[in-house]
């Protein structure tokens, strides 16, 4: 549970950066001396998200240290649908749900292709053994049919030779007669 609070703390940091766009973070202002977020309350959620390490709270225009150690505010502090921090224009609940979102996609996404990878992969195996089917089935076809063939040839040159008395055959009285 520590480890989805950190992550779901860093993506945050992340968001919040790009909220905040290349430009600031292009610019080579020099670091603001460091002051208490107390110090931005009643002010502006802007002036106090320009500290990362303060919370803005919409309840009572406030802004606080940043729970870090219990890394989501706890609703003592703020609510959730009420408390920004990194960019003004999201707060914690609608963060919480777009990361949830977006996870999920991913483990679908990691899902789906795990499983038509496995299915290809043993698609991939049983087709060679149909193709080889194929081709044995094929091989013994063509045998047959040069059998068959063969049997016709050796039919035909026996019917020859048996016209022309070549053929030894008991039923035939007749034989070549061959000079020695």
């Amino acid at each position: 549970m520590k480890a989805v609070r950190l992550w779901l703390q860093g993506l945050a940091l992340v968001w919040g950066l790009a909220g905040m766009g290349l430009a600031h973070l292009t610019t080579t202002a020099p670091p603001a001396p460091a002051q208490a977020c107390s110090e931005f309350s009643q002010r502006s959620c802007e002036e106090c998200l320009k500290n990362v390490s303060c919370l803005w709270c919409y309840t009572n225009n406030a802004c606080v240290d940043y729970p870090v150690r219990s890394i989501l505010p706890p609703s003592s502090l703020c609510s959730l649908s009420n408390a920004r921090w990194g960019v003004c224009w999201i707060n914690f609940e609608a963060l919480i749900i777009a990361i949830a979102v977006v996870a999920g996609l991913i483990l679908v996404f990691i899902t789906v292709c795990c499983c038509y990878c496995c299915y290809c992969r043993r698609r991939s195996r049983s087709r060679p053994d149909e193709e080889e089917e194929q081709l044995a089935r094929k091989r013994e076809e063509r045998r047959l049919q040069s059998l068959q063939r063969k049997h016709e040839r050796k039919l035909k040159h026996d019917e020859i030779r048996k016209k022309y008395g070549l053929l030894q055959d008991s039923d035939n009285p007749y034989s070549r007669f061959e000079n020695e």
